[in-house]
């Protein structure tokens, strides 16, 4: 089992269906009231990426990736085209847009992540998968053009030197869904004009 730091074609992936998905437990009592239970910390996406097929040559592609990857061996990088910012999607990213840390003056490493906020409430996603050359970093709202790297593989951004003690670490990138095939078939259907259609082609997000 491997994870193949390829992104999944960009134009098939914008028509797709999908997003974030959780797993809550709900017991009704006698009385008609409820208990509610969080089985998952976390979300997890799903996604459709048969909705994006409009040509045959886009069936050829997927055929293509399906068989690259072995069906569902292989993680690969997908572009959530309504979440692949630590802005808003009509936005630019800045280097102030994430915080990612706090300064101690002995840490170095730091993980990329996005926090999704609805009144008092918010939920802190980690970000594995930034997209290389997007990612911009500030130190005390100040932007730092060097001093530090960040592993595209993992999303851990490095320091040279440990930011001073008290100091906000923000972030600013994009970044895809680590994702693999839900599916070791796919079932295609050639019509007359062999244009091709499959009927779905699910993905399923790989968590840590």
């Amino acid at each position: 089992m491997a994870f193949h730091e390829v992104r999944f074609p960009d134009n098939i992936s914008r028509g797709a269906r999908g997003g974030p998905e959780r797993r809550t437990q709900i017991v009704e009592l006698a009385s008609g009231d409820e208990e509610r239970n969080a089985r998952w910390a976390n979300s997890r996406r799903r996604f459709d990426v048969a909705y994006g097929i409009r040509r045959a040559d886009d069936l050829a592609a997927v055929v293509a990736f399906f068989e690259a990857r072995n069906g569902r061996l292989h993680g690969f990088r997908f572009k959530d085209w309504g979440d692949h910012k630590s802005c808003l999607p009509s936005g630019t990213p800045s280097p102030t847009d994430q915080i990612i840390g706090t300064g101690d003056g002995t840490t170095t490493a730091f993980q990329l992540v996005k926090r999704y906020a609805s009144g008092a409430q918010s939920w802190t996603r980690a970000i594995a998968k930034p997209v290389a050359g997007t990612v911009r970093i500030a130190l005390g709202g100040v932007e730092q053009p060097s001093g530090w790297s960040a592993d595209t593989a993992t999303g851990v951004v490095t320091f040279s030197a440990a930011p001073g003690a008290g100091v906000a670490i923000t972030a600013g990138f994009e970044f895809d869904v680590p994702v693999r095939f839900d599916t070791d078939v796919l079932d295609v259907t050639l019509d007359l004009e062999r244009l091709g259609s499959i009927t779905s082609i699910p993905l399923l997000e790989l968590r840590r």
